[in-house]
């Protein structure tokens, strides 16, 4: 009797056993055979501040350069390849398919189709096209799936080896000798391919993408340009220029209604390329609100759509403090830290490292961080102090810290990576020696160190849950402040 395999809406982290699950994960948790309705945000990415986003901007902004180049030349070939090696092959697993995994993309089949969108519209050869997600602004038959499409494929690089560290990270096995299908050159201009290892499934291979810069919907959206960007820029002109669409009410105010502006000049992106030509302060303000107002996914967002259980923060906070204090336990009381920490700090903090080894592996911190927020406690720090990862050192002890494991996570600090740690126990007999430890260091300008215990991951557990989550994390803010007093 045939076996039957895995169906395609299993879960990587059910797949390969990850004993994780989305909220403890820093990427996304995809179907193995199907697609999931998110989308990589180029948004978020601009957001993102870390040198691993800075890359990302910098592909995306040197392939659509590229791109335009050919266009205003007219060069119809060299156009259309860069199009069609946009072509998804099913490898990431987002967008809006219903069934197995079928992406759109650009795609060969759409790379004639897009030429002649991008030729007709004079938003390519103005200047008003300066970043791949004006496309879907502008250009008629472009929407939120086939900018995510393209980001991911543009970006196949770095999300291999995102993927790469991922697998290495969660132990999931990598395949060697998988086609990597195009990866865009920036040195060359040109599509490169090459044999890499990925992780794979009976469905195919897989490139994971971190959860970080992915959204339910994708922030631009050419209605929402139209309506609260242009259209208030068209009612100000009008007023100015006192048209026939004028109305003065009975207190002598003007008015021009959206209503009479569409019915004039029509509400297609064609229309919106024009006036948009015309007002273009409005596109400048709609760029800068849509990279201040990209946040990312939520926890809660991310369960409704994988229709799975909500976060379990308390479940979490309790794999920790079952855990019994003793050398036995180490590794599973870090892991367990780490899992909590993930799902409490994100999305302030991830791409978390265990064991993560520095000066050519003379130095082990137990679990390093990427901070790159948007707000809260962890972008306050990052403004005042060194603080580009976070340095978690986990002591499970059954007795109070002393000042080998304060010296221990300083030494792990410079200027560069980050002077700014946790240093995680189980309880402290005498709580004041370790604030003056922690104090003495930040005295010597060795660094900042936060000490938690089991009782306090508790209090930020329960402050998070009170406020429906949130970055301000007020007991860190609390803690930091009696440093530098």
């Amino acid at each position: 009797m045939a076996v039957a395999g895995p169906k395609p809406s299993m879960k990587v982290s059910l797949y390969f056993g990850l004993g994780y699950d989305q909220t403890t994960l820093d990427f996304v948790d995809v179907p193995i055979g199907n697609d999931l309705a998110v989308f990589a945000d180029p948004s978020r990415l601009r957001s993102l501040t870390s040198p691993w986003a800075s890359e990302c901007n910098s592909l995306l902004q040197h392939f659509f350069e590229v791109l335009l180049e050919h266009v205003v030349k007219g060069d119809e070939y060299n156009a259309k390849i860069l199009l069609s090696y946009l072509a998804e092959r099913n490898e990431f697993h987002f967008g809006l398919s219903k069934s197995l995994s079928n992406g759109k993309a650009f795609g060969k089949k759409y790379a004639d189709r897009m030429w002649t969108a991008l030729t007709k519209s004079a938003a390519a050869k103005s200047g008003l096209l300066t970043d791949i997600e004006d496309t879907c602004l502008f250009i008629e038959g472009v929407g939120p799936d086939r900018i995510s499409d393209a980001v991911c494929n543009i970006l196949r690089g770095p999300l291999v080896r995102y993927t790469q560290d991922a697998c290495e990270f969660y132990g999931i096995p990598l395949v060697p000798n998988m086609n990597s299908g195009p990866i865009w050159n920036p040195d060359t201009g040109h599509w490169d391919n090459s044999l890499i290892s990925l992780p794979a499934t009976p469905f195919g291979p897989l490139i994971l993408v971190p959860k970080l810069i992915v959204r339910h919907k994708l922030i631009y959206d050419y209605s929402t340009y139209f309506t609260h960007h242009l259209l208030p820029a068209m009612q100000e002109h009008e007023k100015a220029m006192n048209t026939g669409l004028v109305h003065t009410l009975r207190d002598g105010r003007k008015r021009v209604t959206k209503k009479s502006l569409k019915e004039k000049y029509g509400a297609d992106k064609l229309v919106i390329v024009e006036q948009t030509l015309r007002h273009p302060n409005a596109l400048e303000e709609y760029r800068e609100s849509a990279v201040r107002n990209s946040r990312p996914i939520s926890h809660e967002r991310l369960a409704d759509i994988e229709n799975i259980a909500p976060p379990n923060l308390r479940g979490l906070l309790n794999d920790v403090t079952i855990i019994a204090p003793g050398k036995a336990s180490a590794t599973a009381y870090e892991k367990a830290v780490e899992k909590l920490l993930t799902a409490l700090f994100y999305p302030s903090l991830s791409h978390p490292t265990r064991q993560f080894r520095m000066h050519e592996g003379r130095k082990i911190v137990d679990i390093k961080f990427v901070n790159d927020p948007q707000g809260g406690f962890f972008h306050w720090l990052g403004m005042h102090y060194p603080a580009s990862h976070i340095w978690v050192e986990c002591k499970n002890y059954s007795d109070d810290l002393s000042n080998p494991e304060f010296d221990q996570l300083a030494g792990r600090f410079s200027p560069s990576k980050g002077q700014f740690g946790l240093l995680v126990c189980r309880s402290l007999e005498n709580p004041l020696a370790a604030l003056k430890r922690s104090q003495d260091t930040a005295r010597d300008r060795r660094g900042y160190i936060l000490v938690l215990t089991d009782s306090e991951l508790s209090e930020l557990v329960s402050d998070y849950i009170e406020n429906q989550g949130g970055s301000q994390y007020p007991l860190l803010r609390t803690k930091f402040n009696e440093l530098i007093m």
